[in-house]
């Protein structure tokens, strides 16, 4: 423990983004067929060294079939809570549980080019504590590590419904379930919370049997993927309202609220709309009666496209949706980046005003049946998939795998894993940096990114900015 606050602890999204730039970013690299084990790669993001653009470290686990997805930190801003009894943590711990086995690591990265695994637990553990399985997001919280997840109990996930666990930030102890009060809650994907003003936000994307093996058209077009938010009482956790998006906005994945906690607002993003193949950005935000409304901000239409391009998935349809598979918004909150992972392209909108986002820039990299390649001439597989955005707003990274088997889906033959980054014009608008591009080591992909130091979808801020 510290004697003083972690300097990577900020109070408010201003100051955070007024902190040194990073100069190391972890990636995490998962073995699509389960062949190699999983790992972290730390990659060197400063481009005043000569090792620029190059994984300088690698944290290889001693288990094969994990397929690593999302991962977070220990501890963040949110320890500066007036609630919290943690504020001398320090962010020194990535969680990374594995979405396929259920088991969980912890890795200390105190010394990045050392890091190594500091515990593992064992998905018996998460079973018997939790009664859930299939871990996905992990958020840290003022009084301990939240990790939702994707699948409930038994060998199918199917026994009960997919819920919050938490887990104790300095012993890693499995506490417990959260929910007290589910509510409509059934399925579950992504979550974040407004501290000061005591509520939380989920969403959804499917059970077990509708993703692990891939997406089941089937059940996508008679509208069974999950399409509503639920708002929590954050303290209470009670299920307060639900919100269904309606039944043709299918997989409502990341939640994105305000940084700036005085800003009762937040974006959720919507895969495919199966009335017409568009992706959709929901607005969401709180009114004066405490209760809570959304509405459709933005779509993004597909492209046609000639169907011998296409994957079999999609030739029947004759065209390419966009497929939002991630959104991320800057820490002064003006712009949200929407991966279209279909697309093969990045935008960029100013959302100054939530309720009318603009275009403002847009990178095309990858995509079905496109592949732009990368400005320096070499190949980006698949599209733009992961998004995070650095704590200055000036460089927006991603990487290109979604989930082994939906990949193998949307673009069936392709195989890599790159990571790239983008800067931000003064004004807006994206220009891909040619000398920054990763390319993972043979047989691994690359998914969820983190920054040195917290970055955009990482850490909650508990006082307004000045």
């Amino acid at each position: 423990m510290n004697l003083r606050p972690d300097p990577t602890f900020h109070a408010t999204p201003k100051l955070a983004m007024e902190a040194p730039p990073e100069t190391l970013a972890f990636t995490l690299m998962l073995s699509p067929d389960g062949a190699q084990p999983d790992g972290l790669a730390v990659v060197d993001v400063n481009p005043a060294s000569e090792t620029y653009g190059q994984i300088v470290h690698q944290v290889i686990m001693p288990n094969t079939g994990d397929e690593f997805h999302h991962f977070g930190w220990n501890a963040c801003s949110s320890s500066l809570s007036p609630l919290s009894g943690h504020a001398f943590l320090e962010r020194r711990y990535l969680i990374i549980p594995g979405i396929r086995s259920s088991r969980i690591y912890i890795i200390d990265v105190k010394e990045p080019l050392k890091a190594k695994i500091h515990k593992i637990i064992e998905p018996e553990e998460v079973f018997a504590k939790t009664g859930y399985s299939r871990p996905h997001t992990i958020h840290c919280g003022p009084e301990g590590i939240y990790v939702s997840t994707l699948g409930g109990g038994g060998a199918d996930g199917m026994d009960g419904p997919p819920g919050i666990f938490i887990m104790d930030c300095e012993t890693f102890e499995i506490l417990g379930r959260y929910e007290m009060d589910r509510g409509k809650q059934d399925k579950h994907y992504d979550f974040w919370w407004n501290l000061p003003r005591d509520y939380m936000v989920s969403s959804e994307w499917g059970l077990p049997p509708q993703f692990e093996n891939g997406i089941v058209a089937e059940d996508l077009l008679a509208n069974k993927y999950g399409h509503s938010i639920h708002f929590w009482n954050l303290r209470q956790r009670k299920n307060v309202q639900t919100i269904d998006l309606g039944a043709n906005h299918q997989m409502a994945l990341e939640i994105r609220p305000a940084h700036d906690p005085s800003r009762d607002y937040g974006f959720c993003g919507v895969v495919v709309d199966t009335t017409n193949l568009q992706g959709a950005i929901f607005t969401w935000w709180q009114k004066d009666d405490g209760s809570f409304e959304a509405k459709k901000t933005l779509t993004i239409d597909p492209r046609p496209e000639d169907a011998a391009n296409l994957p079999p998935l999609l030739q029947g349809f004759g065209a390419v949706p966009p497929l939002i598979t991630d959104i991320d918004l800057s820490l002064d909150d003006k712009y949200l980046y929407v991966s279209c992972w279909g697309l093969g392209e990045m935008h960029q909108y100013d959302v100054s005003d939530p309720m009318h986002p603009k275009l403002a820039g847009k990178v095309a990299l990858g995509g079905i049946g496109r592949g732009t390649t990368h400005p320096n001439g070499k190949p980006f597989v698949f599209g733009p998939q992961m998004v995070e955005i650095s704590r200055d707003g000036k460089r927006v990274y991603w990487t290109n795998s979604l989930y082994s088997t939906w990949d193998e889906q949307f673009y069936p033959g392709e195989e890599g894993g790159q990571m790239v980054m983008a800067h931000v014009g003064e004004n807006g608008g994206l220009t891909l940096d040619k000398d920054f591009y990763v390319e993972f080591p043979k047989g691994y992909r690359s998914h969820q990114i983190r920054l040195e130091g917290g970055d955009c979808s990482t850490d909650s801020f508990c006082y307004p900015s000045v």
